[in-house]
């Protein structure tokens, strides 16, 4: 209290009715609540049956037990009441490719929400990695969405990718021509660095490298592993990850040369069984593993394969992505959506369970393994206390049914509701 504030004090308390003036203190901030038929906190816990998430300004404050959960607390959306709640998925193979991310800097909202909303939302993505994609434009559609204007999951890039010099694949020989010629094709060591400072400088999240392309008659080009290991050391120095397209074994052996942390798929369609030392060799350096199982599926269909050919083909690659999890490789769920057109996830959840994998491990492929992947398991992937409100709510048991992954009733990011299904 200031000098001349103490006698003025004093004087109004011998006045009667004198009171002194006080801020009203701030209201509390709310705290909303979630509550499931059955709730998994973790992959490696036990589900809570009947439980109450509680959120407030964005975060777990608490999961309460059944029973315990009769509190005078308002629910955060009653459309999303009565499901099973999980953190929220993490796809980490996606692309923002389409025209509903067309010119992302000065387009409608309602337009690319809209495309959010049918690529990744509904089917619970609340962070989705794009791995290859106009990274300016993408940076301007992570910048609104950042700032509110539209919803949609949290957005991770990596930019531009590297290919080998006159290198583009086939398969993206129909893109938009002034795209295809923004992509860098390197071809010394110092034009590899300068694009991997570019990408990064501008706010990519890590870098991509098609180590090996596919060029028609069963001609491939590859990245030299000067160039490869370069690109990636200049990464790590910055402290990102690196994906890598790798296409055939010795892309996934250029891929643990070079030191790359993500496989962005097996080598699908590759006939099994996959050199045993190789997949322990990925697995000793902690690579981790995309399958995109799904992918291959499609591409066979897509060459119209017959089916009798593509069903043992199709076996091969999920037997032996299957043989990588059970021996306890890193699995990241990933889709490849935006290059495939078809975006329902259900397909893929059913290959991963047809490898082997169980329910509680696709789940963790989903959210506990990418949390920790990019050091954000105190964030992250579970539901607790203090972690982030990224909440999503099944319509059924993923446990009794991997296809209720693909179920989405209604999706929480930060603690705020950006998608309900429609009844």
């Amino acid at each position: 209290m200031t000098p001349l504030a103490a006698p003025l004090a004093c004087a109004c308390l011998l006045l009667a009715g004198c009171q002194l003036a006080t801020a009203p203190a701030p209201a509390a901030p709310p705290t909303q609540a979630i509550t499931g038929v059955r709730v998994y906190t973790s992959p490696t816990e036990p589900p809570l049956d009947g439980a109450t998430v509680l959120l407030r300004q964005g975060r777990v404050v608490q999961v309460l037990a059944a029973g315990n959960a009769r509190l005078a607390v308002p629910p955060l959306a009653p459309q999303c009441d009565g499901g099973v709640v999980v953190a929220g998925f993490q796809n980490s193979h996606v692309h923002l490719l389409g025209s509903a991310f067309a010119d992302a800097r000065h387009a409608p909202a309602a337009r690319m929400e809209a495309g959010l909303t049918q690529l990744l939302t509904r089917y619970g993505f609340t962070t989705a990695f794009d791995i290859a994609s106009d990274r300016d434009n993408t940076l301007a559609l992570r910048a609104r969405v950042d700032r509110g204007e539209l919803q949609g999951p949290r957005l991770l890039t990596t930019g531009l990718p590297l290919f080998p010099t006159d290198g583009l694949p086939i398969y993206l020989r129909d893109l938009d021509p002034a795209f295809l010629a923004r992509l860098p094709q390197p071809a010394t060591t110092e034009a590899a660095l300068a694009t991997v400072q570019k990408n990064l400088d501008a706010g990519a999240d890590a870098t991509k490298l098609f180590l090996v392309t596919p060029q028609g008659s069963g001609r491939v080009k590859r990245i030299p592993p000067d160039i490869a290991r370069a690109a990636a050391d200049a990464t790590h120095r910055r402290g990102k990850l690196v994906f890598a397209h790798p296409t055939d074994l010795d892309g996934v052996r250029a891929a643990l040369h070079a030191g790359v942390d993500i496989l962005a798929h097996p080598p699908l369609g590759t006939p099994g069984p996959w050199p045993p030392a190789l997949m322990d060799q990925l697995r000793a350096q902690g690579v981790h593993l995309v399958p995109t199982l799904k992918l291959l599926h499609h591409e066979l269909d897509k060459e119209q394969v017959p089916a009798t050919v593509a069903a043992p083909i199709l076996h091969d690659s999920v037997r032996e992505v299957g043989k990588f999890a059970a021996a306890g490789g890193k699995i990241l769920f990933g889709t490849d959506v935006d290059y495939m057109t078809d975006t329902d996830p259900t397909e893929e959840y059913e290959l991963m369970a047809q490898a082997g994998m169980a329910p509680m491990q696709i789940l963790a492929s989903l959210t506990t393994t990418p949390a920790e992947r990019w050091n954000e398991a105190h964030r992250r992937g579970r539901i607790a206390p203090g972690l982030d409100a990224d909440l999503v709510v099944l319509e059924g048991d993923p446990g009794a049914d991997v296809r209720q992954f693909a179920r989405v009733r209604c999706v929480v990011r930060g603690g705020r509701v950006t998608y309900v299904k429609a009844r």
